[in-house]
């Protein structure tokens, strides 16, 4: 959607300094890469939305409610060579659960963004990220948000029904920004994880079909409630909506849309299982065995932090969301569909466990195809709600491990034919696979057969 004639959204550098966006994982080093860090104010006008039914099959009819002024927070990072930019500009829904803005899916896929020249932008679209507010998980006290530090003293959030507009609108100025100084983005990629996908589900059921803005959409780790259109509250309650009716994103789209879900998406608090659809011309559905809605390659050090029960899900859910952002990006220039996937095998709301403990079906990863550990979405019973979205990691029994695989040679080789059949499926990139085989446990095969 347009601007307000005369009211362009604006695009102005703020000095180096902290953004504090927060990263419990490393990323790769952008000097070294040849990309740029800028820290932006978006400012401009943004549309809210109503509607006089939201219907669960997605096809919503939304109409302009009211406009409001807003300045939020961007953070952009691209090649600083022209030469070297993709054309595609990868803009992430930054995600507010934990009282603050952080950008999960960065962390999932800036090697993939890195390494292919995309440009990569996070947008302080809620309230609470920019205005401060109460964590969704349980983390700490309220949070002062963006506008407690002096540095961003300038910002304002009318409020989440705005959301939608504000990152329709940020985008576009992205979009034009990045024209001026790299060259045209010719793919534009809307991504979100956890609350976020929520908002992005809404985004693509009622706002993508009046602003056309995005060319693609990857939706991760979305529960089965689409977020709602904002009114009256300034800030949505996770803790409400995430009980609203299951929604599904309408199969009339006119852009792909990928959907990445975790077993703990599909059952428990976020409940995504009534919302399962299938695939269509423009929608893939990869539901991932052995994966948790966050986990140990999200947390890395501050696994401790958590204090969870059990040690936290080391799944390979990473490797599959790189691989979804790479396929979205090929459907949305003209090339292949993104491949389909089975469904996780689900039977009175509980998976269904194959010899080894690890749930049936879905994509697979060689951490359950040649597996030594049960990977779960979930963990025990009564954890607090961070370690339920942790899921968690318990290995194999010695003796099963042991008959499982008699010979280190015989584990080693069956792990690197899971990992060869998973980069065959396309849901692990060529690019990966080193990375990948790097993560096969031979020391705990090592220790069962005793010389550990």
């Amino acid at each position: 959607m347009p601007t307000t004639p005369g009211t362009p959204t604006t695009l102005t550098p703020l000095p180096p300094g902290e953004h504090g966006l927060l990263a419990a994982r490393p990323g790769p080093d952008l000097a070294a890469a040849g990309y740029a860090e800028t820290e932006l104010v978006a400012a401009g006008v943004a549309p809210s939305y109503a509607a006089d039914e939201l219907p669960q099959d997605g096809r919503w009819s939304l109409a302009e409610r009211d406009r409001a002024d807003f300045a939020t927070r961007v953070l952009l990072r691209a090649p600083a060579d022209p030469a070297a930019y993709s054309g595609t500009l990868v803009v992430e829904w930054l995600n507010v659960s934990s009282g603050t803005d952080a950008a999960p899916d960065w962390t999932y896929l800036a090697d993939e963004v890195v390494r292919r020249g995309h440009a990569w932008a996070g947008v302080s679209a809620q309230h609470i990220g920019v205005m401060g507010g109460v964590s969704a998980v349980g983390l700490g006290g309220a949070s002062a948000g963006l506008r407690g530090q002096e540095r961003y003293a300038a910002l304002h959030h009318p409020g989440d029904a705005y959301s939608y507009g504000i990152f329709t609108e940020v985008a576009g100025a992205l979009v034009e920004h990045l024209a001026d100084g790299l060259g045209a983005t010719t793919c534009l990629l809307a991504i979100g994880e956890s609350q976020s996908a929520y908002a992005l589900t809404t985004y693509a059921d009622g706002v993508q079909p009046l602003t056309g803005r995005f060319d693609g959409f990857l939706v991760h780790s979305r529960g089965g409630a689409a977020m709602p259109l904002g009114e009256p509250v300034e800030a949505v309650d996770i803790g409400v909506f995430r009980n609203h009716p299951p929604t599904r994103i309408r199969d009339d789209l006119d852009v792909p849309v990928v959907m990445v879900q975790t077993e703990t998406d599909l059952t428990g608090r976020l409940a995504y299982l009534p919302a399962r659809q299938p695939d269509t011309d423009l929608l893939r559905l990869w539901e991932v065995a052995g994966t948790a809605h966050a986990d140990k390659f999200q947390i890395g050090e501050f696994e401790d932090y958590l204090s969870c029960p059990r040690p936290v899900n080391r799944g390979q859910q990473a490797y599959v969301v790189r691989a979804a952002l790479r396929h979205l990006e090929t459907w949305v220039r003209g090339g292949p569909a993104a491949p389909t996937a089975d469904r996780l095998e689900v039977v009175d709301g509980r998976f269904v466990p194959d010899d080894l403990g690890n749930a049936r079906g879905g994509v697979r990863t060689p951490a359950v195809d040649a597996a030594v550990e049960v990977l779960s979405g979930d963990t025990e019973p009564g954890a607090p709600v961070i370690c339920e979205l942790f899921g968690s990691t318990v290995p194999l029994p010695a003796e099963r491990v042991a008959v499982a695989y008699p010979e280190l040679s015989a584990y080693l080789a069956a792990y690197e034919r899971a990992t060869d059949a998973a980069v065959a499926a396309g849901f692990v990139l060529p690019e990966d696979r080193a990375e990948v085989l790097a993560e096969a446990r031979a020391d705990l095969v090592a220790e069962a057969l005793g010389g550990g």
